[in-house]
């Protein structure tokens, strides 16, 4: 895999009103077909929604990159339209709900710790002569 191929893991957080929750799962439930394709094809892969109860929302999908996942769902009608319909759900947001989230940082992945483990393990190891 190419260094243009390597997927960033992202990781976000909005909060969506209290009142709006019903609303927003029902909406979230079936997504429009060409949102969903719109999406894929604009390099938001492996996408999941976390919702508390209290209205946290949390975002997760990898990308090859952040700012053109974003720019080529900005050029698309169905986003525009999506996101006119979604922003009213949200608190304090700043922008679009797919631009105005607050980015997490990771601070650890399993698969990262291990890789790193194991390419520790294989490196050859000096040996002391006596």
């Amino acid at each position: 895999m190419s260094s243009s191929d390597t997927q960033h893991r992202v990781c976000f957080q909005l909060q969506v009103k209290p009142e709006l929750i019903p609303e927003y799962r029902r909406r979230h439930a079936a997504v429009w077909p060409d949102m969903l394709l719109a999406l894929k094809s604009t390099g938001w892969n492996n996408y999941s929604i976390f919702l508390r109860d209290d209205g946290l929302l949390i975002g997760y999908f990898e990308t090859a990159s952040l700012a053109a996942a974003q720019a080529g769902m900005a050029a698309t009608e169905v986003n525009a339209r999506w996101q006119a319909e979604m922003g009213d759900f949200f608190v304090a947001l700043d922008g679009a709900p797919d631009t105005g989230f607050l980015q997490l940082t990771e601070i650890f992945n399993l698969e990262d710790q291990l890789d790193s483990l194991a390419a520790a393990s294989a490196a050859p190891t000096e040996r002391s002569t006596t």
